[in-house]
This record gives C-alpha cells, structure tokens and sequence, in this order.
C-alpha cells in the first residue's frame, strides 16, 4: 500500500491490526450510489454503515431536486435525471470541502483496467457493460443490483492498491468529470471512492487539524458507523467534532463547533437524552431538510415549506449567541456576563443601563440571568412565521426499516402547537422526539399506518 492510501487508510479507518479491517465491516461499506427502485429519487442502503455518506448525498440530491429544479413531479425521477442529479450533488459536496477556491480537486477512481469497470475519464456517456474482473459486474444495470458480497473477492488491500487519484483545477472541470465517472458512483464501491475524494480534496492535514480527536477514525472500526466528524464534513465542508454553533474553550483546549449556516441541517436523537446540543446553524438551516441521528444510523427529514427556514429572526440570534455564554446549557448566565452578552447583541451596554437590567432580570439577587427573561425583556411577541401544519417527509434508506422491505419516502403532516395546545397527541416516536429538540410541542401525523423508523 503507497504511503499515500496508508494516510487515507489511517484517517478513515483508524490503524488496523495486523489482520488489518474485518472483510464483513469493509464490505458493508462497498456499495455504490444505488436509487430505489420503488423511489426514483431515492438512494438505497444495502447494510448498515455507510449512512454516514448515503444520508448527507439524499439531504443534499433532496435539495437540488425541491428548489433547483421544477418540483412539480420532484420524486419522479429519469434515469437519466438520476444521473445528472446525483453527479452534481456529488459535486456541490466536492466545492464545499475544498478549503480555498484556488485549491485543487481530488477525484479517487480505478486505476486503469482495475477494479470492477475501466472507469478512466476515456469511458463517459455509456451504461453498458465495460471490461469486468468479476462476472456479477457484467450487469448493464449492475449498479441497481446489491452485489456487495462481491466486493469480498475484491477485499480491503486489494481495493487501496488499485486507486487512482487524479485533479482538477476549475469548478467546471470539477463537474465535467465527476459527471463522466457517473457509472463509477453508481458501481461497485462508488461510495468510498466519493468518500476518499471528498477527504483528499480537503485535505489530510486539514481535516487532523478540526477533528477534536485524531486517534478517532472517521469510520469506527468495530461497528462501522461514521463519526460526527464525517456527517459534519459532509454537510459543511468542515470534519469538527462537535454540532453547537462555534468554538468553546474547555479545561484549556479549544472545541471546535459549526461556524456558518449549513445548507441542510442536523438534528440528533441524543439531544433529547441530553447528551449534547444542535446550535442553531444546524438545526436552522437554509433549506428545510434535515438529518437526523439516532444512537446507530442516519435518515432524512424534510419539507417543501421555505417559510420553515426563513432568515434567523432577532430572537432567535438573541438566543443563539445567550447560549455562546452558556455552553452547558444551564439556560441561564452568571450576571457578570450580561455587559458582553448585550454588547455581542449590539443592545445598549452602558454600566449604569446593565446595572438597572440586572436588578430587573434578577430581583432576588441569585447572580444569574435566566434566558426566558432576558428574551422577553429585550425581544418580546416575535412571530416565528411558522405555519401551523405543513406535509412532511421521511426518507430511510435501509430496506429492513421499510415497510415491506420498500423504500420510499413516508408522508405526512407536521402540527406546530404552543405549549397551551394540546387538543391532539400522537404516538410518543423516536422521530418525534428528535424533531422536538426544535420543535418542542410538534405532532406527526403520518399516511402510514406504521410510524416511519428512525433506526
């Protein structure tokens, strides 16, 4: 193996033992971008793993297909649109993790007559069969097919011996040629080789440089889950370990968090159990798609209603930035904090004027200022402009968690109530209680008779 796959081979998949990683976690990994065949604009998940790329591509194809295009039949998909539609998702994903524009990408594929198709750029506009190494690779429509037992044959040494990396410079010549390896996106370990080129564009160093920890690999190496770090990569462009908004000093060492607003968001079953907290440029994103996070896998919500991401309002950045003072999440700030928390807010921060606001948020002198007062001192009666009810959808991308081994989108209605309404209640979900982490009094109403599966 180079000493160029051996640094991708550590980042992604940790130091292997001298067994080197376990053939059943790699192939769980090697499939390639497959839609469903029930859903056209739908990706598949064979077995459980790579979600952590599968996820983040479906918010983003999700995106391009509701608001870039004409979305009046948006689930409909040809084959042809699949094509064009994944490749510059596949793209966009690419421009983002890019550091600096004058930076080049790095695009990973088989090296010449390797691997399960000749994919060099010289092979472009064709789905029909190329030369094959293995007979199951010989299908016209191969990548409709779950062959990844195949990818045992192809094993984890083998497959970093047969890379090819390759750059471009421009952004057009970015999209010329992740569209003309369309069939190796769509093949045999498509997904890892969009991975692998997605790291490299960025960077190794990079990426060291914001991961929290970097004895932890992006792919753990014994369930085969990705890491936070790589959703966040994904989504944002930057492989930090944590999902609150900016950076937080902790015993000395600076935690990296979310810095801008993501295109689409996260939410995180594991914020309900509190064992963390979504800041606001995840969980308000510019469109309404989110992923969402159980304790094992990954799926997608999402809706057409663009008032449900309108521009952060002045109670909702009150919020935000009161929460940079109080990274535990107490709800509350000591009250020696409130000059720089109204400075960060451009609200009047003179001595006298903070003083006269200490006594007022805090008449019984306890030292602190809770968040519900403040924001009612300083921003009272924002309408959020929020819709009371607006159709849903829930995408799970492995078979197993669909009903009938199906999968397809599950539809649905969203019912935003205030805490003083409480006329309907719906089942008590694991989707629902993720969804309440932004939405805290929300009910679903789904088409279905079973409740769509977060796991």
């Amino acid at each position: 193996m180079s000493e160029f796959n051996k640094e991708v081979v550590d980042l992604v998949w940790g130091r292997p033992s001298s067994g080197g990683v376990s053939g059943s976690l790699f192939r769980r990994w090697t499939q390639g971008f497959v839609f469903s065949e029930n859903e056209p604009s739908a990706l598949e998940q064979f077995e459980g793993g790579p979600c952590a790329v599968l996820a983040p591509v479906q918010a983003f194809l999700l995106k391009t297909i509701l608001f870039n295009r004409d979305s009046s039949n948006w689930s409909r998909l040809t084959e042809e649109e699949q094509r064009t539609t994944l490749c510059s998702t596949l793209s966009e994903i690419l421009e983002s993790a890019c550091s600096t524009p004058s930076v080049s990408y790095c695009l990973v594929s088989w090296a010449k007559g390797q691997g399960p198709h000749t994919s060099t750029h010289t092979h472009t506009e064709t789905h029909t069969p190329q030369e094959t190494s293995k007979p199951e690779s010989s299908q016209p429509q191969q990548e409709q097919l779950p062959t990844v037992f195949a990818a045992e044959d192809l094993g984890f040494e083998r497959f970093h011996s047969i890379l090819h990396k390759r750059t471009v410079s421009s952004v057009s010549e970015l999209r010329e040629e992740v569209l003309s390896l369309s069939h190796t996106w769509r093949g045999r370990c498509g997904v890892l080789l969009f991975l692998y080129s997605v790291i490299l564009t960025k960077g190794i160093e990079n990426i060291k440089n914001e991961i929290q920890d970097t004895a932890e690999p992006l792919i753990d190496p014994v369930y085969g889950h990705g890491s936070q770090s790589l959703v966040n990569l994904l989504i944002t462009g930057h492989a930090v370990s944590n999902v609150w908004d900016g950076d937080r000093e902790c015993s000395g060492m600076k935690l990296h968090g979310i810095h801008n607003q993501a295109s689409v968001g996260f939410l995180t079953l594991m914020e309900s159990l509190r064992y963390c907290k979504v800041g606001a440029f995840l969980k308000s994103p510019k469109f309404p798609i989110w992923i969402l996070g159980s304790e094992t896998h990954l799926s997608v919500f999402f809706a057409k209603e663009m008032s449900l991401v309108a521009p952060e309002s002045a109670s909702e950045q009150a919020r935000r930035v009161f929460q940079t003072f109080d990274p535990e999440d107490n709800g509350f700030v000591p009250d020696s904090m409130l000059k720089d928390v109204m400075k960060a807010l451009d609200l009047v921060s003179e001595p006298d004027y903070v003083s006269l606001m200490k006594s007022k948020l805090d008449p019984e002198g306890l030292g602190v200022i809770l968040l519900g007062p403040f924001l009612l001192e300083f921003f009272p009666d924002q309408d959020s402009g929020i819709p009371d009810s607006f159709p849903v959808y829930h995408y799970n991308g492995l078979k197993q968690s669909n009903h009938n081994e199906r999968v397809e989108y599950v539809e649905g209605t969203a019912l935003v109530l205030g805490f003083e309404d409480q006329m309907v209640r719906t089942d008590d979900t694991p989707v629902k209680r993720c969804l309440q982490t932004k939405w805290p009094y929300v009910e679903l109403l789904w088409t279905t008779e079973r409740s769509p599966s977060l796991n």
